[in-house]
């Protein structure tokens, strides 16, 4: 019998259930994950995704995936499908709702020119410039446009020549009437129209003015049946607007905005502007490099969904500021690995070591567990010979005490191989050691002591005579700065950690990883979880370290 797996409560949780129980929504509850699509989707974007679609499927409603695609010059079908494939990645459904706000642009027109002919809205002759300046501060209120007076009929005349190409980007826009006075800077008569002749992706050509987001986002909630709008906190003040629109458009049902606190994950930005200027500045190949906190750099690292979902569901949904320490990421990422990913062989920095008194020309196939708890994932055939390569720290040629690995006179155990002591070492030019010499006891074959001894250390090698070559990257986070905040490239450099990213070129792999799958996840054992890469050659495999362990493996009990 498995016991049920609980799913932990939250205040957005615990709002719909109050609503749910009182009637409110007896077609049942519709949210909405709205991207726009001028990105690609990271860490923070998951939490969302996880909240709008989780709760959707837990009160057996439907979660739409909407594009807010109102600014064309940022946005292009390459975020679109990123996008897409992000959520589907993830393990969810938006089914036939699929939605772009670009597909209302008809109707937000005529919810504009209901708002002109009510008296709500006036089409403003000021630059951007002049707007802001004459917006007020915090402090002190704005001033009335000369243009804000206009009697609805010229206003709905000048909107309609906007909206047929008659005037000069920027020379125009549409303003909501509202209160040049309000201690909310939203309600100052915001933009809801601009004129912008960009070609769309979505629409073509076909609309040379649009909609401004706080104007569209609160009506294509509306026209979908959104009951609940859930977004984080930045936006809390946006409710305001987000309510006035509605309240003077009559759309055709009222949805109700709530906001929770955004994810900040230590050691990482979420900031698309700061994202965009790490793969402009070239700090990072891309949107994809396994550094990158985005969804798709998270893939290509190797991070498996489930551990990012759980993460979601780990730190919970909160009103309150989340800085989460990037080791509750890691750890949900280990635990979702390990019971799965199957064991194998790597040598990160090889040091060859020849074992004298073990023929010349002899080679074994030594049984080795795919996995040590799940004996169903099988085992597999591992080459053994003469030489075989093990890595330099598991050397020392004079260890202090506590170091129970290879040493000269010291024995160790080969894991799934022989008992073997050091006897000798080789020095290159510049007096590093560059080969040990060994003898191994044949009564010793799969680690075995028939007579009881203890080795105390085991390591892992790689014969020398099968193992491929690799390309191996070991990543850390991208910032020295757990905090990580800059506004130009001196501050960037400054807070950049010049060691997120080491590349280490002939690695040895035992054979079993010749035919390893792009993205496939596997355990070198003691050294981390590692997937391959998809710059991968028939020649080298190219492997990213997706997390190292927890404990050394050297430390589990061997038979």
């Amino acid at each position: 019998m498995t016991e049920d797996v609980v799913t932990p409560s939250h205040f957005i949780r615990q709002l719909i259930s109050k609503d749910i129980a009182a009637g409110r929504y007896p077609d049942g509850i519709a949210t909405r994950f709205p991207p726009e699509p001028n990105g690609y989707l990271h860490i923070g974007h998951a939490k969302s995704i996880c909240l709008n679609f989780g709760v959707a499927q837990e009160f057996g409603g439907a979660c739409f995936l909407r594009f807010d695609d109102t600014n064309p010059d940022r946005e292009s079908p390459e975020f679109v499908e990123s996008i897409q494939q992000d959520v589907r990645w993830l393990g969810f459904d938006w089914e036939d709702r699929l939605r772009h706000a670009s597909d209302y642009f008809p109707q937000l027109f005529d919810f504009a020119v209901g708002l002109i002919e009510g008296g709500n809205a006036y089409v403003c002759d000021l630059s951007a410039d002049e707007i802001r300046t004459t917006r007020g501060t915090l402090t002190s209120p704005g001033s009335n446009s000369p243009f804000r007076d206009r009697s609805p009929e010229e206003n709905l005349e000048l909107f309609n020549k906007m909206r047929a190409g008659e005037y000069e980007d920027g020379s125009r826009v549409l303003r909501a009437r509202i209160d040049m006075a309000s201690p909310n800077l939203h309600l100052r008569d915001p933009t809801l129209y601009r004129i912008r002749r960009q070609t769309h992706h979505n629409t073509g050509d076909a609309w040379c003015i649009y909609p401004m987001y706080d104007f569209t986002h609160p009506l294509s909630d509306a026209i979908e049946g959104v009951t609940h709008s859930l977004c984080t906190l930045e936006f809390e003040d946006n409710r305001a607007l987000y309510d006035w629109v509605l309240e003077h458009v009559s759309p055709p049902s009222r949805p109700y905005q709530t906001e929770f606190s955004r994810l900040s994950l230590e050691y990482t930005v979420v900031s698309k502007r700061l994202l965009t200027l790490l793969v402009s500045r070239g700090v990072v190949s891309g949107w994809d490099d396994p550094r990158m906190p985005t969804l798709s750099g998270m893939r290509r690292r190797g991070f498996p969904p489930e551990a990012i979902v759980d993460f979601c569901s780990r730190i919970g949904v909160t009103r309150n500021q989340q800085h989460v320490e990037i080791s509750v990421l890691e750890n949900c990422v280990r635990e979702a690995l390990n019971p799965t990913a199957p064991r194998a062989f790597g040598v990160l920095r090889p040091l060859r070591v020849v074992i004298e008194n073990y023929p010349e020309n002899e080679e074994e196939f030594l049984e080795a567990q795919n996995h040590p708890n799940d004996p169903s994932l099988g085992v597999r055939e591992v080459p053994f010979c003469r030489e075989i390569f093990i890595e330099q720290d598991d050397f020392m040629e004079d260890p202090p005490g506590k170091f129970f690995r290879l040493a000269p006179g010291r024995e160790v155990r080969l894991r799934y191989a022989y008992l073997v002591t050091c006897t000798s070492i080789i020095h290159d030019e510049n007096g590093n050691v560059s080969e040990v010499r060994c003898t191994y006891d044949p009564e010793t074959k799969g680690g075995n002591t028939p007579d009881g001894r203890k080795v105390k250390g085991t390591i892992h090698w790689v014969s020398a005579k099968h193992s491929l070559n690799a390309q191996v990257r070991l990543y850390q986070p991208i910032f020295k700065d757990p905090n990580p905040k800059f506004g130009s490239d001196t501050e960037l450099e400054q807070i950049l950690n010049p060691n997120s990213c080491e590349t280490i070129d002939n690695c040895k792999l035992e054979p079993s990883l010749g035919d390893a799958e792009i993205g496939r996840p596997i355990q070198l054992e003691r050294l981390g979880y590692f997937c391959v890469d998809p710059s991968s050659t028939n020649r080298e495999s190219v492997l990213n370290r997706t997390v190292s362990l927890r404990d050394t493996w050297a430390r589990v009990k061997t038979k």
